[in-house]
């Protein structure tokens, strides 16, 4: 089967350095696009960071696997696509049981206590962030950097996350050192767009993948 080739680098963590600044990008990417990319040229832009890290998920809680195509393709087509040598693309997620963030994420900080790790997500996921299982706790682990998204540009006003933790925004011109802040903290960063979505993609070639 698919699954059972992945690839054994995919299922490991990412090798650390203490003192490295690493951006954790998650998501299905099914399938991984030029908005992605955006997505993860800004973050490297915008916060400094040493590494950007995609942690592509076995399986999305809030979507149907029936719909998902299969791990080892994803990976493989993610690698294809991120060719800059920070981005660090993994799987190991998938060693871990789980597809749950917040325990995705005590898990990187227990493995890596020397190091300084930034939770990026695109402006589209921030409207329904809280139904993530124990998302408050995700906003307590690590420092968030939301990404710009059509659409979803006000999101940072009106979402749930961002009134609950509005006390914890950090101005977009310090986005350069949020991973010196203790979270919770989080910025919103505006900039070039991509109308790209997995979604649309997967429809233009008359699937109905998610």
């Amino acid at each position: 089967m698919a699954e059972e080739a992945v690839a054994h680098r995919h299922l490991v963590m990412p090798h650390v350095e203490r003192g490295m600044v690493i951006g954790l990008f998650g998501g299905s990417f099914n399938p991984p696009h030029a908005g992605h990319l955006l997505v993860a040229e800004i973050a490297l832009r915008r916060l400094g960071l040493d590494q950007l890290w995609w942690l592509v998920t076995p399986g999305n809680p809030l979507k149907s696997r029936t719909e998902l195509m299969p791990l080892a393709e994803r990976l493989n087509a993610c690698e294809q696509l991120a060719t800059d040598p920070r981005i660090k693309v993994t799987a190991f997620e998938k060693t871990l049981g789980t597809s749950y963030t917040a325990r995705t994420l005590e898990f990187i900080r227990t493995r890596n206590p020397h190091a300084h790790f930034i939770w990026i997500m695109g402006a589209d996921n921030l409207a329904g962030f809280h139904r993530w299982q124990r998302w408050q706790k995700i906003a307590t682990t690590f420092p968030i950097a939301v990404i710009d998204r059509p659409g979803s540009t006000l999101a940072y006003l009106s979402s749930k996350m961002a009134r609950t933790f509005d006390y914890a925004r950090v101005d977009e011109e310090d986005a350069g050192v949020l991973w010196q802040k203790r979270a919770p903290a989080w910025t919103f960063i505006h900039g070039p767009r991509s109308t790209l979505s997995s979604s649309a993609i997967r429809a233009a070639a008359g699937t109905v993948r998610q």
